[in-house]
């Protein structure tokens, strides 16, 4: 295994689905616990429960080396029991806020794992988190596991542009072990079913084929609406507003606050929660922690629940006329957007939102969620009465 072999600071073990490199990296982990020392904080850009979403996948492995009994497990700590090792697991970002500056204060870590990698958009938070990790004695290790995304990533450019690393690589270069595996090279391991649904996406849809099974680096996606934004510290240059969309089934609640500087014509986006399955009072709650008394134009779709709302916080209905999506977007376009580095779900949604029908003006319906909150908060500020798309009562 590479990560064992080497003695690089940092790994990058990039590839597509079902090429089975957190196995690989789970496997390694199990491995070190059985080195005295080792503390390893295996994170997850955000992550509600590690008992069931990721530990599970480590007592899978546990019983298959036929080692279970040697380890205590909580629900958020795996403890080898003859060493005295461990791996712990926390969210860089979780319902209480973020985590960081807890990170950054843990103790005697000599390896610190990141899981789904391309969900860590500030650069920032992974240095402060990385120069905690300096435990004497062991050697320290930086996991980057991830599906590569887009090229505006500060991994791809940190990792590979700089360093002149040509992507899906395997090789070592300035203290950086990279590691690239496909479904191809797992594939006795994946069901005929499988592997028949991947023909098919390469068949059909050669370019989600390339980025989600061989895990090629893109530009932005293909026919993607917006293009004219980038990553960078949120300022506030005027009075903010939010805008929310709310969520129904799964799908998440979201807030957005909003800052506008009018004489450079650029828009400054901060997402301040993404969220499914919240209450009434929960979203009254996070609006009043995040917004305060500010204004949030919410989507009009649930009247009574803005109404609810009002009774905790200053929230007014947007009323979306005909083509008032279609309006909403071309504002957003003649404007530069600024987005902050910790907005990890609007910063996805800006890379996948895309035109369905690009003649009708038809965009796709998904990926939208805070777009659609920033739409309703930038067409308050900049609502011109003569064009009638959108008012606030």
């Amino acid at each position: 295994m590479p990560i064992v072999e080497s003695d690089s600071r940092y790994y990058i073990v990039s590839g597509g689905r079902g090429s089975g490199k957190s196995f690989s990296v789970n496997a390694l982990l199990v491995m070190l616990t059985y080195e005295q020392g080792h503390t390893i904080l295996f994170t997850r850009y955000t992550l509600t429960s590690a008992y069931i979403s990721i530990i599970p996948e480590f007592i899978d492995k546990l019983e298959q080396f036929g080692s279970i009994e040697h380890f205590h497990i909580t629900k958020d700590e795996i403890l080898n029991k003859k060493t005295g090792s461990k791996i712990i697991f926390r969210g860089i970002k979780t319902s209480s806020g973020d985590q960081t500056a807890n990170l950054k204060s843990l103790q005697g870590i000599t390896t610190w794992v990141v899981d789904e990698a391309e969900e860590l958009t500030d650069e920032q938070k992974f240095d402060t988190i990385d120069l905690s990790v300096r435990e004497k004695g062991l050697q320290n290790r930086v996991i980057l596991i991830l599906n590569p995304t887009t090229k505006e990533h500060f991994i791809y450019t940190r990792f590979f542009e700089s360093k002149g690393v040509q992507e899906g690589s395997n090789t070592t270069k300035d203290n950086t072990t990279y590691i690239h595996t496909t479904y191809i090279d797992n594939i006795d391991n994946l069901s005929k079913s499988y592997i028949d649904q991947i023909a098919q996406m390469r068949e059909r849809r050669p370019d989600k084929y390339k980025q989600q099974m061989l895990g090629a680096w893109l530009n932005k996606a293909e026919g993607v609406i917006f293009s004219n934004w980038t990553i960078g510290e949120f300022k506030r240059y005027s009075v903010s507003v939010w805008g929310q969309d709310y969520g129904f089934a799964a799908d998440p609640s979201t807030l957005v606050e909003v800052n506008i500087n009018t004489s450079t014509k650029t828009i400054y986006l901060k997402e301040c929660f993404y969220l499914p399955r919240l209450t009434t009072s929960q979203i009254a709650e996070l609006n009043q922690k995040h917004a305060k008394d500010g204004l949030i134009v919410a989507d009009s779709a649930e009247p009574r629940l803005i109404t609810e709302l009002k009774r905790h916080c200053n929230v007014k209905p947007s009323i979306k006329g005909q083509g008032s999506v279609t309006y909403g977007i071309s504002l957003l376009q003649d404007y530069d957007l600024v987005v902050s580095p910790d907005s990890t779900n609007l910063i996805k949604e800006l890379n996948n939102y895309c035109w369905l029908e690009r003649k009708s003006n038809t965009p796709i319906d998904k990926y939208n969620h805070l777009i659609d909150a920033v739409r309703y908060a930038v067409g308050y500020q900049l609502q011109n009465p003569n064009r009638g798309k959108y008012a606030v009562h």
